[in-house]
C-alpha cells in the first residue's frame, strides 16, 4: 500500500491579541483533522505578530517557557484531541535573558517530542531579530513521530543550505520551513529556495508564511505557503498571496525512496572534500 500522509500547514492574519490568535489557530488545526490530517505546522511565532519589525522591550511579554508553559500544554492537548502531530512555532524563554525563536515538536497522543530553535538570526531593518533571540543551539534534530521523522527549520534557516543538509543526514521525511517573510523582500526567493533544497536533499518540504499586514512597520506578508515534493514540485497548488487558508495535501512518501534510487545524492556525497566549507 502507498506510504501517504495527509499534512497540513495554516497561513494566517494578526488578530491584534495572543488569546484569539490562538484559538483562530487552534480551530483550524480541528477543521485539517476533520478533513483528515495527519500533521500539521503553524507559522512562525504563530499566537504573536511578527514583532521583530521594531526593537521594543514590551514584545518580550509574549515569550513563554517550553515544555512548561500554557501554549505549549494547550496544543498538547490539542494534540490528543484531533490526533494530529503538531508542529507549534513559539518565542521561547529558557530563562531571564535567554530566548529563542523555537518550534515544539507534539506527537499525535499529546506526547511532547521536543524542540528546534532558530539556529540563523537576521538583523536587517524589519527583521531586526537579534535583539529579541540568541543564536539556537539544538543542532539539527529529527522527530519520530506517528507520521514518520520529521524536522524543522525556521524562515532565514532556509538561505543556508547546511542544515537542510543535516537534516536528511538525521533521517528527516518532511522537513517544516514556518516563516514571517514579506512581499518586495524575499518572493523570488521564496519559490526558488525551498524546492531546491527539496531536490537537493530528498525529501518534503512544507513552506508555511503569515499573511496580511501588521502594526508594526511596512511588512506586507505574502503567504503562499506551499509543500513541495522531492522532484521539486509544488504538491497541488500554493495558498493565495493575500488571504488566510488551510492547506491540506497528501504526500506520498514512497516517491523519497524512488528518487533516491534515481538521483544518489546521499550516495556521491564527498565529505573528505568538503573540509574548506567549515574552516575558520
Amino acid at each position: 500500500m502507498p506510504n501517504i500522509v495527509r499534512a497540513a500547514i495554516v497561513q494566517t492574519e494578526w488578530t491584534g491579541d495572543k488569546d484569539t490568535m490562538i484559538k483562530k489557530n487552534a480551530d483550524y488545526a480541528r477543521e485539517a483533522a476533520q478533513q483528515g490530517a495527519q500533521v500539521m505546522c503553524f507559522q512562525e511565532l504563530f499566537y504573536g505578530p511578527y514583532f521583530c519589525q521594531v526593537q521594543e522591550n514590551e514584545h518580550f511579554d509574549y515569550a513563554e517557557p517550553i515544555p512548561d508553559g500554557p501554549t505549549t500544554k494547550l496544543m498538547q492537548d490539542l494534540a490528543k484531541e484531533t490526533g494530529m502531530v503538531l508542529v507549534v512555532p513559539i518565542f521561547e524563554m529558557e530563562q531571564e535573558g535567554f530566548y529563542y525563536n523555537t518550534a515544539s515538536v507534539i506527537d499525535a497522543d499529546g506526547t511532547y517530542l521536543g524542540k528546534y530553535r532558530k539556529t540563523h538570526i537576521p538583523h536587517v531593518k524589519g527583521f531586526f531579530e537579534k535583539f529579541y533571540f540568541r543564536p539556537g543551539n539544538t543542532g539539527y534534530p529529527v522527530f519520530d513521530t506517528a507520521v514518520g521523522r520529521i524536522g524543522v527549520y525556521i524562515c532565514y534557516d532556509r538561505h543556508f543550505p547546511e542544515g537542510w543538509r543535516a537534516l536528511g543526514l538525521n533521517g528527516a521525511r518532511i522537513v517544516f520551513n514556518p516563516s514571517a517573510t514579506s512581499r518586495g523582500l524575499s518572493m523570488y526567493l521564496w519559490n526558488l529556495e525551498q524546492p531546491a533544497s527539496a531536490v537537493a536533499n530528498e525529501y518534503f518540504v512544507g513552506a508555511i508564511n503569515r499573511v496580511g499586514q501588521e502594526p508594526f512597520g511596512d511588512n506586507d506578508f505574502y503567504g503562499s505557503s506551499y509543500f513541495v515534493d522531492p522532484r521539486g514540485q509544488v504538491v497541488g497548488e500554493a495558498a493565495s498571496d493575500t488571504e488566510e487558508e488551510l492547506v491540506i495535501r497528501d504526500l506520498d512518501l514512497d516517491m523519497i525512496e524512488e528518487v533516491r534510487q534515481q538521483w544518489a545524492f546521499y550516495r556521491d556525497r564527498r565529505p573528505d572534500a568538503y573540509g574548506d566549507l567549515v574552516a575558520p
